[in-house]
């Protein structure tokens, strides 16, 4: 017999009195029911945050596309309007604005 093989065996079969302190602790903590409503609060602000973010890139995705649809063929619009409008004042300027009657 050796000195060794003389201790007792621990394990996934062993009962709560060859459990060692920090084990027992440990499932106390873990099977706690503060323990456990925090994982719920946990868990449902996780799916809170999910549904949030999936609902904030919907709105982006609308918004984006509608101000590319709507907003900058406008912006476009009136960026040409202003060259000419200044095409049309330097010409003026050039020919020579006519008498004020």
């Amino acid at each position: 017999m050796s000195f060794f093989g003389q201790g007792k065996k621990r394990g996934f079969g062993a009962s709560d009195d060859d459990m060692g302190i920090i084990t027992r602790l440990s499932h106390a903590v873990s099977d706690s029911p503060i323990t456990n409503a925090t994982k719920r609060a946990a868990n449902d602000a996780a799916y809170v945050t999910k549904k949030l973010l999936n609902s904030t890139g919907k709105a982006a995705w609308f918004a984006g596309t509608t101000f590319l649809i709507l907003v900058v063929p406008l912006i476009i619009e009136m960026d040409r309007e202003q060259q000419l409008n200044e095409l049309e004042l330097q010409q003026q300027n050039l020919l020579g604005s006519p008498p004020a009657k």
